[in-house]
């Protein structure tokens, strides 16, 4: 799989998964999960309803997936990331299961090009180096005949100097 990091707002790239970094309840938020619902249109939420219908709320480390509405991509894989409580241990292994999780599905989709957020690292406060250590580690971990490329799409220029020397 190749890596690339890409500046900007993950509703505008073409992939043919984007990953939001949801709440568990899958209803929507600020930040991240937000912008993918504001953009993405009402198909989006409508999808995360008849999922919490079916299993209830979503959990930490967890991923559940739907269309992908008005964005330019195929699919949103939802998944929630631990909120930072200072252990690192618990937190740490939650935020991989995120990537972990996520890339699975994306290959059971048939996914080849996948793009992350920075999961957990706005307001749930999850240490952003480490965050950045725990994604590309996991990302790099993890071997896959279907997926060609992942994609991490940094909002802002802290996360994207971070994974710039994390990845070269």
């Amino acid at each position: 799989m190749n890596t690339e990091l890409i500046k900007g707002d993950i509703t505008k790239i073409p992939a043919d998964a984007i990953v939001n970094a949801a709440n568990s309840s899958l209803l929507g938020g600020g930040g991240v999960d937000g912008a993918i619902h504001r953009a993405g249109g009402k198909q989006i939420l409508e999808e995360c309803i008849r999922i919490r219908n079916r299993q209830g709320k979503c959990n930490t480390g967890e991923a559940v997936v739907t269309s992908a509405g008005k964005l330019p991509a195929k699919y949103v894989i939802h998944t929630v990331g631990p909120v930072w409580n200072g252990d690192e241990v618990k937190c740490s292994k939650l935020l991989s299961d995120c990537y972990r999780k996520s890339l699975e599905l994306a290959e059971s989709l048939g996914v080849e090009t996948i793009a992350f957020p920075n999961i957990s690292t706005g307001i749930y406060k999850f240490p952003k180096e480490l965050a950045g250590k725990i994604a590309v580690e996991t990302v790099k971990n993890f071997q896959s005949e279907i997926i060609k490329k992942v994609i991490f799409v940094c909002f802002d220029e802290e996360n994207e100097e971070i994974y710039k020397k994390l990845l070269n």
